[in-house]
């Protein structure tokens, strides 16, 4: 047998693993959004089946601004990750903290609207089909909106304390995606709430 007649061998392939952060936080996300799915499906289930007032009609405004501003959260987490990753720290700090700005701005603006809904329109978890689904649904994402926002002040301490380096970029990435996921689960709760369910 010549040289020329055997077989070559294939050469490896090295596989690339995603990081255990990263895995781990679309698990979470994962799951997240299956439970997402089911308060959204209640919801519309049981929009306009309420036998008493109020209804979504009478009582909701479309928070347009506070919106903006949880959406454009989005963006300025991704330039501060982007800025870690380039080991601009200055720059990180800043957008970082106009993230958690635009979130808390977010939490201000449902936490407002709740008390105008609770006070002025009488409107509970209790009073009917539609408060109930309503604050189950809006309140599961406002919790989801506080954890982020813990979660990014934490980094922001840690960045205050100069504890913060490029070598962090994954990690501050993986916090990135649960930032984003928040986003996008507003965007269905919006539109289902305030588009769908008036």
């Amino acid at each position: 047998m010549n040289a020329t007649s055997m077989p070559l061998a294939a050469p490896k392939v090295e596989w690339d693993h995603p990081s255990r952060g990263r895995v781990g936080m679309f698990g979470l996300i994962a799951a997240e959004a299956a439970i997402f799915t089911i308060f959204v499906v209640a919801y519309l289930f049981y929009v306009g089946k309420s036998l008493t007032g109020p209804m979504p009609k009478d009582v909701l405004s479309v928070p347009i601004f506070y919106t903006f501003c949880l959406l454009s959260s989005s963006l300025t987490i991704h330039a501060a990750a982007k800025a870690l990753r380039q080991d601009n720290v200055r720059v990180f700090r800043v957008l970082w903290f106009a993230t958690i700005a635009l979130g808390a701005a977010f939490m201000y603006g449902t936490a407002k609207e709740w008390h105008h809904l609770i006070y002025d329109d009488g409107l509970t978890i209790s009073t009917n089909l539609f408060g109930t689904t309503y604050y189950s649904l809006v309140g599961l994402h406002g919790f989801h909106v506080v954890v982020g926002l813990s979660a990014l002040s934490i980094v922001m301490a840690l960045t205050l304390l100069g504890n913060l380096r490029s070598d962090h970029a994954e990690r501050v990435d993986v916090l990135a995606l649960y930032w984003h996921f928040v986003d996008g689960v507003w965007v269905v709760v919006f539109t289902v709430v305030y588009v769908i369910g008036r």
